[in-house]
């Protein structure tokens, strides 16, 4: 029997991760050259190894590689340093980069990181509720002390229940007409990650919030599947289990994850954002590297919660 589409996407993308760990580090010269870059794809790496580490070590596992390249990074006091190349990204990488510490580590590095973040960074002044959910969901993981209010007091303010679709999502030759735009679209599912947990707790919504963030998020995918955005169809099928769906039974979900399989290549990767997006046929391996890892990386995390055991109802 050929494998199922969510199958055939885990196998793949997991496989071509494995083999491009060198351009995800930022000390190989295979390193994206940009400094945000370099960055950027090691702490992506790191996301997905803290949300896709194993419970047991009975059967191999696909990420060890990644797992050992990660655990490697954040105890490297040249890692950190990396981040004050970027400024308007710093504060954010430093507590992102303690938030997803491996178990067992030496943290001196992670905890001098947390020493260096502004006070302010942390606090709800001047951010928009999105934003807030964002920062209290990385300093509680990293178990620093902060002052952004309770998820019950974002939630009526968030993209999932704030958002309302601009219109009716209808068929058309060319696509659909998109209920939401894209940043909006992104910023609905990852609140949806935050609140939880990337599919380990509730979503925090419920009764007629609920079922509009699912219609929401259906709605987007239609759009997604029709257009191929192939990176945010993949978010957001996270998004329909985060919030308690099963993609596989969903009729945008099960579309998406077709799109997604017909998208990827025989190497594994998911060569770009988008259809429209994609890289020219020749291209150097940096190159492809830059346009694929992000939504690879982001399918494969989809494709590991959504097929995981241990699902949220």
């Amino acid at each position: 029997m050929p494998p199922s589409p969510l199958e055939q996407l885990s196998a793949g993308t997991l496989d071509w991760l494995a083999g491009n760990l060198d351009h995800f580090d930022p000390f190989s010269a295979s390193a994206p050259s940009a400094p945000r870059g370099k960055a950027k794809a090691a702490l992506e790496l790191g996301l997905l190894c803290h949300r896709a580490a194993r419970p047991d070590d009975t059967v191999p596992d696909p990420l060890g590689g990644a797992t050992a390249l990660v655990r490697k990074l954040w105890q490297d006091p040249d890692f950190p340093r990396l981040f004050d190349d970027s400024p308007a990204y710093a504060s954010t990488y430093r507590l992102v980069y303690a938030a997803l510490a491996p178990d067992g580590i030496d943290d001196t590095a992670c905890r001098e990181a947390l020493a260096r973040l502004d006070p302010d960074f942390l606090s709800p002044g001047g951010k928009s509720p999105y934003r807030r959910i964002e920062i209290r969901y990385y300093a509680d993981k990293a178990g620093v002390r902060h002052g952004i209010e309770p998820y019950a007091e974002l939630l009526p303010q968030s993209p999932l229940v704030a958002f309302r679709a601009a219109g009716a999502t209808v068929a058309a030759s060319k696509g659909t007409v998109p209920p939401l735009t894209v940043p909006q679209a992104y910023a609905l599912t990852h609140t949806a990650f935050y609140l939880g947990d990337f599919g380990r707790t509730g979503p925090r919504v419920a009764g007629a919030d609920l079922d509009h963030a699912r219609d929401l998020t259906h709605r987007m995918l239609l759009h997604c599947v029709a257009d191929e955005l192939w990176d945010l169809a993949a978010e957001l099928v996270l998004t329909q289990f985060v919030l308690g769906e099963d993609p596989l039974r969903t009729s945008s979900g099960a579309a998406a994850l077709g799109c997604l399989a017909r998208a990827q290549r025989p190497d594994g990767a998911i060569p770009g954002r988008s259809a429209a997006l994609t890289g020219a046929p020749q291209v150097t391996a940096g190159e492809f590297f830059r346009k694929a890892y992000h939504t690879t990386l982001v399918t494969a995390l989809m494709a590991s919660i959504v097929s995981s055991p241990g699902r949220v109802s």
